[in-house]
């Protein structure tokens, strides 16, 4: 055998070494591959999933949304009839307010009118007692 023969022979020897080499490379890259092309499928099913769920909770937010809004503005006439109700209480209070100072007003003006009449009441009631009296003791002398 001639030096070319075996240089030819360690040639094709480390050739196949390498081919070997690069075919378990190509095989773990090719596993390696596939496991993240499963991974990547079930992320994309998760995330599927999730655009579906987020879809949904965003449709029942907006329909809550819409319902608080509509309850919100059948609320509103409510609170414009007790702001109503309000003005009228005050209304009422202040008139009442009016009305009880006047009434304290007159009767200030009218309690010396008030105190004579009570007391033409009272010397009507002693009278009506003296009377009663005296009429009680003539009914004794004669009768």
């Amino acid at each position: 055998m001639s030096l070319v023969t075996i240089s030819l022979f360690i040639i094709a020897l480390s050739f196949a070494f390498i081919s070997i080499y690069v075919i378990k490379t190509l095989k773990a890259v090719s596993s390696t591959l596939t496991s993240v092309s499963g991974t990547l499928e079930r992320v994309e099913g998760q995330m599927e999933g999730i655009s579906q769920e987020s879809e949904h909770l965003l449709n029942k937010t907006n329909a809550i949304a819409d319902d608080v809004q509509q309850k919100s503005q059948s609320l509103d006439g409510v609170v414009n009839s007790l702001q109503n109700v309000g003005a009228s209480v005050e209304h009422v209070n202040s008139s009442l307010h009016g009305m009880s100072e006047h009434v304290a007003k007159e009767s200030n003006q009218n309690a010396d009118q008030v105190a004579k009449v009570m007391k033409w009441g009272d010397a009507a009631l002693q009278l009506y007692a003296k009377w009663k009296t005296k009429k009680a003791r003539t009914e004794e002398n004669y009768g």
